[in-house]
């Protein structure tokens, strides 16, 4: 069984890996949020590109609605016209702008027919995207929620962690816990128990000063926290 100061170690260690572990996923919490933030964005995006592709569509068809009233007023003039000509080839010659005139409307027609089959199309697809991406984003909203309730009980979490981290610091004199913070800080776990002659941090075989420092048999007091002399780890016998 390890000595009283390498179990108040261990005591410090155990709770200084939750403190790590829990400040390392607080940490991750508002990139995560973030993320979701862009996926929001983007199905909002989707949205809007899919409402503008159908406006788009309306305004064209507006534009030719306009010019379908533009030449069939172009007709009614030049028919007003043909009926106070005394002229054959004014006639004829009104009567071909007629025709012209005529011929384009029929072109802006079909068009205008596949505009609004198009407008048609869009709308139904409109809908059904605008339905999918809202779910999407509630979907998105939830899972925002939860990582905010999360961040909350880590903060929490945290909190009773770093009182029970300073409680554990108590019993360690300044020396003892100068040496484990300064190891902790490069390599945790920063206490490791030897294994086969071999320290359990870098998995390197000790020197036997270290594995008698760490068995209790060493006379020199500057062993009293023996370390790896691979890894500078505070190395402990495990029986």
């Amino acid at each position: 069984m390890p000595n009283p100061v390498i179990q108040a170690l261990l005591i410090l260690q155990d709770r200084d890996l939750k403190r790590l572990g829990l400040e390392a996923n607080l940490k991750a919490v508002p990139a995560d949020i973030a993320r979701v933030e862009q996926k929001i964005a983007a199905e909002k995006a989707a949205i809007e590109t899919a409402r503008t592709e159908m406006r788009d569509l309306e305004v064209k068809k507006k534009a030719l609605e306009t010019e379908i009233g533009s030449a069939n007023d172009k007709v009614g003039r030049y028919k007003t016209q043909q009926l106070s000509v005394r002229k054959n080839d004014e006639y004829q010659a009104l009567g071909h702008e007629i025709a012209t005139a005529q011929a384009q409307i029929g072109e802006l027609e079909g068009k205008e027919l596949e505009i609004m089959y198009a407008i048609d199309e869009a709308r139904k697809k409109f809908a059904a995207a605008e339905m999918e991406l809202k779910t999407n984003i509630t979907g998105h909203e939830s899972r925002i929620r939860t990582l905010r309730e999360r961040d909350a009980s880590l903060a929490a979490e945290l909190k009773t962690v770093l009182t029970e981290v300073a409680a554990a610091r108590v019993p360690l004199d300044a020396f003892k816990l100068k040496v484990y913070d300064r190891i902790a800080a490069r390599n945790m776990p920063a206490v490791v128990a030897i294994h086969g002659a071999k320290c359990g941090g870098c998995h390197l075989k000790v020197s036997s000063e270290v594995e008698s420092a760490a068995r209790g048999k060493s006379a020199d007091p500057t062993l009293q926290l023996p370390t790896c002399d691979q890894c500078g780890r505070i190395v402990y016998w495990e029986s």
